[in-house]
């Protein structure tokens, strides 16, 4: 086959056109490349995206559970509060039950009592030691005065006062004497 058969015009040469062919597959590979280059990029860009909307979950979701803590602390917090006068009632009731009358009725009450001090400590419920320490307002309400020498002491409690993890829910009612 001659020149002519493969290249129908015949002012062009073979190198003319192997050159033309090199010249298109070059060009195409300029934008292959400058395709692949803004792929890469948008992928870096969307994998950067998910990486923040993933750290924004986890962050939310972090908060979420703190939040829902806290109103299960809350709810505990105001329940053991309602239940207070009830231990203070049973408190009175075992104060006021005969020395003289039937020891088992003493026993289970005192037992039906621990129990429930039990229950109520594991939930938090800490009693405010008062009787003989110095006065604190944070933790003791005043109600009656002594005269006394140097710093205020808790002389008498007269309610018992109650912290549930470390926050004080009820202050001691107490008589001082300064």
């Amino acid at each position: 086959m001659s020149d002519d058969a493969l290249n129908p015009d015949p002012e062009v040469g073979i190198e003319d056109l192997l050159d033309a062919d090199a010249d298109a597959e070059a060009a195409a590979a300029e934008v292959v490349e400058g395709d692949l280059e803004r792929l890469l990029g948008e992928r870096n860009e969307m994998r950067a995206l998910a990486q923040q909307i993933q750290a924004d979950f986890e962050n939310y979701r972090k908060q979420a559970m703190k939040r829902e803590a806290a109103i299960v602390e809350r709810a505990s917090e105001a329940l053991l509060e309602k239940l207070l006068p009830v231990l203070d009632s049973f408190d009175s009731a075992l104060a006021q039950l005969p020395p003289e009358g039937d020891e088992s009725v003493r026993k289970g009450l005192e037992l039906v009592h621990a129990q429930l001090v039990g229950v109520l400590e594991a939930a938090g419920l800490e009693r405010i030691e008062a009787d003989g320490v110095a006065f604190d307002p944070n933790e003791h309400e005043a109600v009656m005065h002594e005269d006394g020498d140097g710093d205020p002491v808790v002389a008498a409690t007269m309610r018992s006062g109650y912290r549930v993890r470390g926050r004080v829910v009820r202050p001691a009612m107490v008589k001082v004497t300064k």
